[in-house]
């Protein structure tokens, strides 16, 4: 066995390697999710901060669900994801970039589903900009007062997530993904297995409900952000 200290930890590989890990770390395997980005925009009203949401269009992908701004990144139109989150704001709701100011990027959102969700907070100026919704995509946008969600917490339901490694379609075709007996691995993985409880976010407010992966990026807004700058604000006060 080699002693350590006469192992040269300087090599030219070695250093890129130290450099390259001093970055913060990522998502492990992001190129094989499907990427998305969102805006989380905030509007200052006469009552306090509010969030804008968009309701989605009746006959598209989720359809009448509530949420906010964004879609896929679009590798020929978008550079990094935050191009993403203000091309589709503008795309859906007509503001431009000039009336956005982006505060920074909250924590990025990970779905069972295989999709990353990129998150991006920033003030929206209403005043200087009107809201031009494209019908194909959007409804209706509405605003919810951030002190709403401050006093009511969320409900918190479940669903069950299950693994397969195969299944047979409605026609009788059997479809294997992953082959368990070629492998040699252990028979119990060409079972259907439950794995885990996927954690479903709910705000019960009418007239609609803001719940999945919407509701879980206010959730975390509203505990790790808001709710700690409130907590700041009040200690100035008393101090």
């Amino acid at each position: 066995m080699v002693a350590k200290d006469t192992i040269d930890t300087n090599t030219p590989d070695l250093i890129q390697l130290r450099r390259l890990l001093a970055r913060p770390p990522g998502i492990l395997g992001r190129a094989h999710y499907h990427r998305t980005a969102v805006l989380v925009p905030l509007v200052a009203m006469e009552d306090g901060l509010h969030l804008l949401f968009e309701k989605r269009a009746a006959d598209i992908p989720q359809g009448s669900e509530i949420c906010f701004p964004g879609g896929y990144l679009d590798r020929e139109l978008d550079n990094v994801p935050l191009d993403t989150a203000l091309r589709e704001t503008e795309e859906e709701l007509g503001l431009k970039r000039d009336c956005i100011d982006v505060l920074g990027q909250l924590e990025t959102l990970v779905s069972p589903r295989g999709i990353i969700v990129e998150c991006f907070l920033a003030v929206v100026d209403l005043s200087t900009s009107e809201l031009v919704l494209d019908p194909r995509e959007v409804a209706a946008a509405f605003t919810v007062p951030v002190s709403w969600f401050q006093c009511h917490p969320p409900e918190i339901y479940h669903s069950r997530v299950e693994l397969q490694s195969s299944y047979v379609d409605n026609e009788g075709k059997k479809h294997v993904f992953l082959p368990v007996d070629e492998l040699g691995l252990p028979p119990r993985y060409k079972k259907r297995r439950s794995e885990w409880l996927q954690r479903v976010v709910v705000y019960r407010r009418q007239p609609d409900i803001i719940w999945g992966l919407t509701a879980a990026v206010v959730e975390n807004l509203v505990e790790n952000h808001l709710n700690s700058l409130a907590a700041v604000s009040e200690d100035k006060e008393t101090s």
